[in-house]
């Protein structure tokens, strides 16, 4: 029996095979409703147009670092370049409150534990928790990291938070045991010139971004297994393409990126990671490393940066922002996980392929540019100079799984959004509402909603 008489059922085209993998990737209605109202929804984003603007002094809180909404739609938090956290009511519109000294230095990112706990994370090297029920006061601050905090990732089934910064440095922190001293934690991982770090939606890999344009994958994670250079399996280096041949390449060379807050050296891991085979011949053990140099349309010299690192809300995906060697040209790139991730060191597969990329706008230099994937993910919120760009794999917003493409295409522009005077450096879509925020290098923070 297969649940609703209308869903396709084993005896479908395909077979029993196909069918099973269908419901895998949530594309029967049984198992994904929102796909049945795609259409509506495109048309929303359609309608979309500004609403409404804050522009506060940048006296008080600088740039726009980073936005956040709690799952469930009701605060909008924003980080700020001035040691403060802004928080909204996306709704109204209405400033809630200021967190006027959450910091001692910039605030980089904010992630949501729950409705109520957030955490943020800073140049002052240490991390913060809050509780919206009690703003006049920090939960706790977390110290481990010796140099900026950019990034904060959760694992909702061990409440375990996963921070990286620019010492290099993936630290564990066991939110179960919290005081108000802090969490106890670990140092995870070490790499060096780590930009960005993401865990995919069922913390079954871990990716990590450098400035020297390689994307490292950890597959088959355990997060309760510290790592050290040496004591985890490495898979071979290769550089992805865009063609279903995926071969085996080298290293890139080095290359420096940096600006005011946001600064890094850069470089290829170390050599060590590069050469040491797989322990398990069979299989790919836990935690074992891939090391991987995304392809770039416009850069062929492989001296990219990853500034920007995002993760499709399905696992089905990654969303790069990459930035060319002499700094001339930025392009967004959504690269596909293949099925399996690899399990012999000399395989010639690598587990990402490019499917669709868009050059930027290329403005506000040294600046990060953070971009996203819709709830659905269906759509990309991407900055583009002093606005944003709603980008889609197709013109009609199809699921990626229904329109992958033989060789890399472009992304289409479905709508572009302008209410900025400065440099678009942040865009985050609501869990919740058909709503979209953007902050930008002066300070300003604006929604985005429809309009009939």
């Amino acid at each position: 029996r297969h649940g609703d008489p209308a869903e396709p059922g084993p005896g479908a085209p395909g077979g029993l095979f196909a069918w099973l993998r269908g419901r895998c990737l949530g594309r029967g209605a049984a198992v994904d409703p929102a796909r049945d109202t795609f259409g509506a929804m495109t048309g929303l984003y359609g309608a979309i147009q500004p609403a409404d603007s804050v522009s506060l002094s940048t006296r008080t809180h600088g740039a726009v670092f980073n936005l956040e909404y709690s799952p469930d739609g009701s605060v909008l938090t924003v980080a700020c370049e001035q040691t403060e956290v802004l928080l909204f009511d996306p709704i109204s519109s209405k400033h809630i409150k200021t967190l006027s000294e959450a910091h001692e230095d910039c605030v980089n990112n904010i992630r949501f534990l729950d409705n109520r706990l957030f955490a943020t994370c800073s140049d002052d090297t240490t991390i913060a928790l809050w509780d919206l029920r009690k703003l006049n006061t920090k939960v706790c601050t977390l110290h481990g990291h010796t140099s900026w905090v950019k990034n904060i990732e959760y694992d909702t089934n061990t409440r375990l938070l996963v921070t990286s910064g620019f010492d290099g440095n993936v630290i564990i922190w066991d939110t179960n045991r919290c005081t108000e001293d802090g969490c106890p934690h670990k140092k995870f991982f070490h790499t060096r010139f780590l930009m960005r770090m993401r865990l995919t939606p069922d913390c079954s890999k871990m990716l990590i971004s450098t400035s020297s344009g390689y994307l490292l994958i950890l597959h088959d994670l355990d997060l309760n297994k510290s790592l050290e250079v040496g004591s985890y399996p490495i898979l071979r280096a290769r550089r992805t393409t865009s063609s279903s041949d995926i071969t085996s390449s080298g290293s890139s060379g080095p290359r420096a990126v940096g600006s005011p807050c946001h600064q890094n050296n850069s470089g290829p891991p170390s050599e060590k990671t590069l050469s040491r085979p797989s322990q398990r011949e069979g299989g790919s053990p836990r935690n074992s490393l891939e090391v991987l140099t995304p392809e770039v349309p416009g850069e062929r010299d492989r001296g990219n940066c990853i500034t920007s690192l995002q993760l499709h809300p399905k696992g089905w995906a990654t969303l790069l922002r990459c930035s060319s060697n002499t700094d001339d040209q930025e392009w967004t790139c959504v690269y596909e996980f293949q099925e399996g991730a690899p399990v012999r060191p000399v395989s010639p597969r690598c587990s990402l392929r490019l499917t669709h990329c868009i050059e930027e706008a290329n403005v506000g230099r040294g600046y990060i540019k953070e971009l996203c994937f819709s709830p659905d993910g269906r759509m990309i919120s991407s900055p583009h100079g002093f606005g944003i760009r709603l980008l889609g794999f197709d013109a009609h917003c199809s699921e990626l799984v229904d329109c992958l493409p033989r060789e890399a295409s472009p992304l289409r522009e479905i709508r572009s959004l302008y209410s900025h005077n400065d440099v678009v450096l942040t865009t985050k879509f609501s869990p919740t509402h058909c709503q979209i925020a953007s902050g930008c290098l002066s300070g300003r923070v604006s929604l985005y909603q429809p309009k009939f």
